[in-house]
C-alpha cells in the first residue's frame, strides 16, 4: 500500500473542495485532494446559474460563463406573479469546476483523480484510506481534513454527523426555441414544498422539477415530462431531449461542521439554500474560508483555529440559513394550495423577510 503525507487533505474537488485547496495552497499549506472522479466536474449535476458576483470573486476567467441574465421571473399556475431583478450567469459548470481546481494546482496542490476518500484509519487524527475502482489503496497521513464531498458525505460520518435531509431532483436539457434573458420559476401543487424551473443557456435550456414528495401519476419523472410538455406547447423549447441528469439537492443545514481536526464544506457543510437549493455561491465562499483556516491550524499547531472556521461562516450566512431553514419547514408544514403560502415561503417575495 502506498503512503502519502500533506498538511491538508481534501476530499472532492468540487467547487467547495477546490475552493478550499486553493486557499490552503496559497496560505503555504501542502494540499492533496481525493477526487473520486475521473474528471473534475462530469458528470454535471446542477442547474448552473450562479450570481453574477461569484464570477468576480471566483477569479478564474470567465470562459465557464454562457450567457448572462437579467433576472428570475416567478410563475404560478401557469401565471407570472413576480418578474424580479436578479443578474447573473448560466454556466458550464464543469468547465467551472475544472477552472478552480486547476487554480488549485497552480497554487500548489496536488490532486487525485479517481481515488475516493473511503475511510478513516484508527479513529481521529488517523490516516485517510483513498481507494481507487481499481482497488489500489492509499494511507494519506494529514494534520486537517476537509470534506467537502457532497450531501452524503464519508468525511461527516467519520465526524459523528448526522446524513443530512435531501430533496429528490431531475432535469433535461432542451433547445431554447427563442433567446431569454431570465430564469423562469414554476411553483404548482404538483411539486409539493418545492418547485420546476427554466434556466435559459444560450441556444438551449436546462428544464427540471425538485420536490419533497412525489405526487401521485408517477413520480418525479414524470412530474418533469408534464412540465417539460406544457413549455414545449407554449412554444418555449423543443421537445428533443438533449441530455438528463439527476440528483439530490440538500435541504437542511447543519448546527456543526466542525469536530476535531476535521471540517466540512459546500453540500457537506449543510450550507446550500435549503429553499432554492443554490449552493455554487456557498460552495466556493466556505471552500476558501475552510482552507485559509486549515492552513492556520496548521501553521499554528492548533486544530482549535478550525472553530473559528464556523465563526466566520455563521457571521457571513448564518442568518440566511437560518430563515430559510425556518421557511422551508413552514413549507413542508402546509397542507393547502401553494399559492396561500408561497410569498411567505419564495426568497423573491418581501413578506419572505418578515
Amino acid at each position: 500500500m502506498k503512503r502519502l503525507s500533506c498538511d491538508v487533505l481534501v476530499s472532492g474537488a468540487g467547487p467547495a473542495g477546490a475552493s478550499a485547496a486553493r486557499a490552503a495552497a496559497e496560505a503555504g499549506a501542502e494540499v492533496i485532494v481525493a477526487e473520486r472522479r475521473r474528471v473534475v466536474g462530469r458528470p454535471v449535476r446542477c442547474a448552473e446559474y450562479i450570481p453574477a458576483m461569484l464570477a468576480g470573486q471566483a477569479d478564474v476567467g470567465r470562459d465557464y460563463v454562457v450567457q448572462r441574465v437579467e433576472g428570475m421571473r416567478a410563475f404560478l399556475d401557469g401565471e407570472m406573479i413576480q418578474d424580479m431583478e436578479a443578474p447573473g450567469c448560466v454556466i458550464n459548470r464543469d468547465v467551472f469546476d475544472q477552472a478552480i481546481a486547476s487554480a488549485a494546482e497552480k497554487a500548489g496542490a496536488r490532486i487525485l483523480l479517481g481515488s475516493a476518500a473511503v475511510g478513516r484509519e484508527g479513529g481521529d487524527h488517523g490516516p485517510v484510506l483513498l481507494q481507487r475502482a481499481d482497488g489500489e489503496e492509499t494511507l494519506v497521513d494529514c494534520r486537517v481534513v476537509v470534506g467537502a464531498d457532497g450531501p452524503f458525505s464519508r468525511v461527516a460520518g467519520w465526524m459523528g454527523l448526522p446524513r443530512l435531509r435531501c430533496l429528490p431532483a431531475v432535469q433535461v436539457r432542451l433547445p431554447l426555441l427563442e433567446p431569454m434573458v431570465h430564469t423562469r420559476t414554476y411553483f404548482d401543487d404538483e411539486y409539493p414544498a418545492g418547485y420546476a424551473w427554466l434556466f435559459p443557456k444560450g441556444e438551449e435550456a436546462n428544464v427540471g422539477v425538485g420536490m419533497t414528495r412525489h405526487p401521485g401519476g408517477g413520480g418525479l419523472a414524470a412530474a418533469l415530462g408534464r412540465f417539460a410538455g406544457r413549455l414545449a406547447a407554449e412554444g418555449v423549447v423543443g421537445e428533443e431531449a438533449l441530455g438528463r441528469t439527476c440528483g439530490w439537492v440538500p435541504v437542511a443545514r447543519r448546527e456543526t461542521f466542525v469536530a476535531g481536526d476535521a471540517v466540512l464544506a459546500g453540500d457537506a457543510a449543510g450550507h446550500a439554500h435549503p429553499i432554492t437549493g443554490a449552493g455554487v455561491f456557498q460552495a466556493v465562499m466556505g471552500g476558501a474560508m475552510a482552507g485559509r483556516w486549515a492552513a492556520e491550524a496548521v501553521r499554528k499547531g492548533d486544530a482549535g483555529r478550525l472553530r473559528e472556521y464556523a465563526r466566520e461562516w455563521e457571521d457571513f450566512y448564518g442568518d440566511v440559513l437560518v430563515r430559510a431553514q425556518s421557511r422551508r419547514e413552514l413549507w413542508e408544514r402546509h397542507r393547502g394550495p401553494v399559492g396561500e403560502i408561497i410569498r411567505t415561503c419564495w426568497v423573491g417575495f418581501r413578506e419572505y423577510y418578515t
